[in-house]
């Protein structure tokens, strides 16, 4: 659509149309004006899977392995074709812009939403992400790139005033944002926090360099409810407020238009992105278009796919692959193999449609062939789990699951339903509604003291066979979007039952304003006695040919809202692995976690494999891997130490508000490097089946400082197996006359080669990758001279270097 045809269309509305065209309509859903043909637009969350409008587990979803697996896939290619699910399950589902890709860096191990970000490093999170939007909008669905900029934590995230300097807030934060509109992306969502003092949603950054020098000409919404005020944001880059309708702007916003604190060009802006934004996923003159069914052709093989590529094997000492043929029998050891963690937590996470556990995936590839044993071991502290239609029944049709109802202020029905969860985050408003109950037949497996709770806010109470277990009115005392409407927390009690007696489980929860819509139900039976379990996990592994522990963090553990105290593995999962090792030398540790975790047995296990948060084809893709039908693709896109203790970075939190960027450049292994630490394993790293040896590299000796170059390099498979190798290229300046990381990855490509077969990798390095954010000129400069250019697997294992010396042409 051409600027004319922008301005007629603009010309047409009132300014009361175009003010509540940028004031959203509700909660996932733009206004529509009949006067220009304009439909709703609907947003859903992402970036693991497309949920919809509603937050319900009858409507699943494709959920693929966590941001984290896919940065470390280093397969731009590969994340494409995730962006094409996304997309297609999007339009399937009537969602014109999905709110991902999560450009924000992993600057410390600590944030709670690391696993929903790519990496470390701004130019793998940007190709990364660039590789997503291009997939994502392949099939006319708009892309969001978020959260604008330097939304890297989640302590006091709706307020934290980022304070960074501008030389790392271009280099580094700014970077992958860029990558992402270049490659077309049709949607930015700003940021909840501050960056030096002013707020993302009216940030001057909205406008320059995203619409200036990056030509973004598309919309830019607020994450949702971090509009705060009216003309501050009204007169900066933003264009729509999320969810609708958003109060500091509808009636708000029109009045600052009629005293003339916004001008009405500021105001057609915005609505000039809407539309252009609209004739692009088909929102003007047409209906939404008709989706695909539910699971479409090849998903289930393309996420299988996804969980090798993504796994990163970190040490092996000849154990993997297992040869099935050489197997007797197999033990299966730990919670996480039963039961999995397939995403984080927050407000991305979709209900799948389907869950392959570790210990499903590998029964089914030793079926017929080897005797597999599981041994549970000592819980590891897990989150209370929901009721579920493994446990419950709905009383009132004895189908498993709960009997949702809806009920007036006098307690009478007004509207009843089956449901198959008790983590009900939207349920179904009827008029008149005054309290929400849930209830549902509990038959125990095992008897002894269990533990009920109900999340919520509001007057609530939870009763199990007529006694009140927890009661009371519960008030809300954040504003955090994540808590309210996700994950409320959760209020206890304890009760005795006899195994295999069904008991009758009541919980009702006021719909007081202001107390969101999430109501929670949830029950765990006793725990058994750790050391009696961890005996029995070590006599397990002890017979057995070969042991298998999956172990990780648990629900909550790594979640929206909240950033993480700590990176030890909850409960006595240490002294599980390390009993399971001492027990039995070819035991292969798997780390199921979003982020990095201490691993302080390492270097006692026979391989150590890191899967992240897998998805739903989890344990056939994890399967695939251990039994040697694919190899483990992944190399890791963050830093991992040793301990905490060790890691340069690790501070979220603000001190009165403020959260301090003091490390500037140096964030990941930049600052392990400046710092002259060694982490156990290093940005980059990562095993195949086979093995690599580095023979040349070759450069060219003279470029120009506007121009990019080609690195060659010339690597043999000296190994017994057909592999994959990621190639990557660093940068370093010696002597620069500017700050500098030690150095930085400027690019990377995949070579496959068969056994003693030499190939060569050609990296291309781009201008923009030895240039510098000059803050004295406000401007991007090159610095003439002598680059080093360095050639490995990992930021730190680089045996091959050259020079390059850059010169000013004319």
């Amino acid at each position: 659509m051409d600027d004319g045809e922008l301005d007629r269309l603009v010309g047409k509305l009132t300014l009361e149309q175009k003010v509540r065209l940028v004031s959203g309509a509700s909660t996932w859903r733009t206004a529509a004006e009949p006067a220009v043909s304009l439909r709703e637009m609907v947003l859903s969350d992402g970036p693991a899977g497309v949920r919809g409008e509603s937050w319900d587990e009858r409507r699943t979803s494709a959920l693929l392995p966590s941001a984290s697996a896919l940065g470390a896939m280093w397969d731009e290619g590969l994340v494409e074709r995730l962006g094409g699910l996304l997309g297609r399950e999007a339009r399937g589902k009537g969602v014109d812009a999905v709110l991902a890709p999560t450009l924000n860096l992993h600057r410390s191990p600590l944030a709670g939403r690391h696993f929903e970000c790519f990496a470390e490093d701004p130019e793998l999170t940007g190709r990364t992400g660039a590789a997503l939007v291009r997939g994502v909008q392949s099939t006319g669905v708009a892309a969001t790139a978020k959260h604008y900029v330097a939304n890297d934590s989640e302590t006091e995230r709706l307020t934290v005033d980022v304070r960074i300097g501008q030389q790392a807030l271009y280099e580094v934060y700014l970077a992958p944002f860029e990558a992402a509109v270049r490659a077309g992306a049709k949607v930015v969502m700003s940021g909840y926090n501050g960056v030096n003092g002013t707020t993302m949603s009216a940030h001057p950054l909205l406008t320059d360099p995203l619409r200036t020098d990056w030509g973004f000409d598309g919309v830019v919404v607020s994450d949702w409810g971090a509009v705060r005020s009216t003309v501050a944001t009204a007169r900066a880059g933003l264009d729509l407020a999320m969810p609708g309708p958003a109060e500091v702007w509808c009636e708000a916003l029109s009045a600052a238009l009629r005293s003339g604190a916004v001008t009405e060009n500021a105001v057609d802006d915005k609505v000039r992105g809407l539309l252009r934004l609209a004739e692009w996923v088909g929102a003007l003159d047409r209906a939404p278009a008709a989706g695909p069914p539910t699971v479409a052709p090849g998903t289930r093989g393309l996420l299988r796919e996804a969980v090798a590529a993504g796994s990163v094997l970190l040490s092996n000492r000849g154990v993997l692959p297992l040869d099935p043929a050489a197997l007797g029998s197999v033990a299966v050891i730990g919670a996480h193999a039963a039961r999995p963690r397939l995403q984080g937590s927050g407000s991305a996470g979709v209900f799948p449609q389907r869950e392959v556990t570790p210990l499903d995936g590998i029964r089914a590839r030793l079926r017929g062939r080897a005797r597999v044993v599981y041994a549970e071991g000592p819980t590891p502290g897990e989150q209370a789990r929901p009721l579920d239609a493994g446990r419950c029944t709905d009383p009132r049709t004895g189908a498993p699951g709960v009997l949702l109802r809806m009920l007036d202020r006098d307690g009478d029905e007004l509207y009843a339903e089956h449901r198959f969860t008790g983590r009900l985050l939207e349920p179904t408003l009827v008029p008149g509604a005054h309290t929400v109950e849930i209830e549902a037949l509990l038959r125990p497996a095992t008897g002894g003291e269990w533990t009920f709770g109900m999340g919520g806010f509001g007057p609530m109470r939870l009763s199990v066979d007529g006694r009140t277990l927890v009661e009371g009115d519960f008030p809300r005392r954040t504003d955090d979007p994540a808590v309210v409407h996700v994950d409320p927390p959760r209020q206890e009690g304890r009760i005795r039952l006899a195994p295999g007696r069904a008991v009758r489980v009541v919980a009702r929860r006021e719909l007081v304003p202001d107390t969101g819509r999430a109501t929670v139900v949830t029950a765990d039976g006793p725990v058994p006695p750790e050391a009696a379990a961890l005996r029995e996990a070590v006599r397990a592994a002890r017979a057995a040919d070969a042991a298998v522990v999956v172990v990780g963090t648990v629900p909550g553990g790594e979640s929206e809202g909240r950033d993480r105290t700590g990176l030890a593995l909850p409960g006595r999962q240490d002294e599980l692995v390390a009993a399971v090792a001492a027990a039995n030398p070819r035991t292969v540790v798997v780390v199921n976690s979003g982020g990095p975790v201490e691993l302080p047995w390492r270097a006692a296990a026979g391989a150590v494999l890191l899967c992240w948060f897998p998805g739903q084809e989890a344990g056939a893709g994890l399967a695939d891997v251990l039994f040697g039908r694919a190899e483990p693709g992944g190399r890791l896109p963050t830093t991992w130490g040793a301990e905490l203790a060790d890691v340069p970075v690790v501070r979220t939190g603000p001190e009165a508000g403020v959260l301090a960027y003091g490390e500037g450049l140096h964030i990941g292994y930049r600052g392990w490097l400046r710092a002259g630490r060694e982490p156990a394993y290093w940005f980059g790293h990562g095993l195949g089946y086979t093995s690599w040896s580095y023979e040349r590299i070759e450069v060219p000796a003279v470029t120009g400082a506007l121009d990019g170059f080609t690195v060659r390099v010339t690597v043999r498979n000296s190994g017994g197996r057909r592999g994959r190798e990621v190639v990557q290229v660093y940068l370093a300046r010696p002597r620069s006359a500017v700050e500098r990381p030690v150095r930085w990855l400027a690019g990377y490509a995949v070579v496959r080669a068969d056994p003693g077969e030499t190939c060569t990798a050609e990296v291309a390095v781009s201008a923009r990758a030895l240039r510098h954010w000059s803050v004295e000129d406000g401007r991007w400069c090159t610095e003439p001279g002598v680059f080093r250019v360095l050639a490995g697997r990992s930021a730190g294992e680089l045996p091959l270097t050259a020079g390059v010396e850059v010169v000013e042409r004319a």
